[in-house]
């Protein structure tokens, strides 16, 4: 468990980082494109005999830049990318999970184990934590120029193509790495969730990443500690407290809305 929390605590604070400018870009969807691709690299590392993380990260590249590459090629219809890549992982995962001698080791991807996490494994999701954190810092203003308008950023001067290879490529290992421990099927709900609920109280971009990267700690702190009394999944654990504190927001906001306008009738 106390694997686990570290873990849980460094997926916490990367993935939301990933996750609020794939919200931006319009490409929400992406998370779950990728994870699913990832199944396909954890069959073919099973079947080959190596790291099944190894594999999925090789895929999700391949996945992430075959995304990137469709939509650059189709961009009044951009959203078709991620449904050809998604189609093609599932449809490739299906297939080479058959071979799979060990269904159990596969299936454990599906919604994660991260109690179960190896030495290696955890050294991994340490190295590319600190290599997303160390290029969401030095790449901020990129990201968020090229993340609200790419052509406006390429006439700003700002490599637009060097950083989205670089950001293609830090989502696709973080989703690869975070398929082990919270689920390729709930990976991208960990992205899109906390920034829902930090977009509908932040009022700056920089409040919107603070607020996405507490309320993931948050989640994934009470959600370890549900699962581990109650004896529940983790992974399917975090994402739905997330959800349901998305739900309280807006149920809040929509009652102070209500109070203000009902004390706005009566003054007058």
């Amino acid at each position: 468990m106390r694997r686990a929390f570290a873990v849980g605590l460094l997926l916490a604070v990367i993935i939301p980082c990933i996750g609020i400018i794939v919200v931006l870009k319009r490409l929400s969807m992406m998370g779950d494109a990728l994870s699913h691709s990832s199944l396909a690299g954890v069959a073919a590392g099973l079947i080959l005999g190596i790291n099944p993380i190894v594999g999925a990260g090789a895929v999700c590249i391949a996945a992430a830049l075959s995304i990137e590459a469709i939509r650059k090629r189709i961009p009044k219809y951009s959203e078709m990318s991620i449904a050809i890549i998604l189609s093609a992982g599932v449809g490739l995962a299906g297939v080479l999970s058959g071979f799979v001698k060990n269904a159990a080791n596969f299936n454990s991807f599906l919604f994660g184990s991260i109690v179960a996490i190896s030495d290696f494994e955890m050294i991994l999701v340490a190295c590319v934590s600190f290599a997303v954190l160390a290029a969401f810092v030095l790449l901020h203003k990129e990201l968020f120029y090229v993340a609200l308008d790419e052509r406006a950023a390429r006439l700003a001067g700002v490599p637009v193509r060097s950083v989205n290879f670089v950001f293609t490529i830090l989502t696709a290992v973080t989703v690869s790495i975070a398929s082990r421990t919270v689920g390729a099927l709930i990976v991208s709900s960990m992205m899109v969730v906390p920034t829902a609920c930090a977009m509908q109280l932040g009022k700056s971009y920089r409040q919107t990443v603070a607020g996405s990267i507490a309320f993931a700690v948050a989640f994934t702190l009470l959600g370890l500690f549900l699962s581990y009394y109650a004896r529940l999944k983790p992974g399917g654990t975090i994402v739905l407290l997330g959800v349901v504190c998305f739900l309280m927001i807006l149920l809040v906001k929509k009652l102070a809305a209500l109070c203000v306008a009902a004390a706005g009738r009566g003054g007058s």
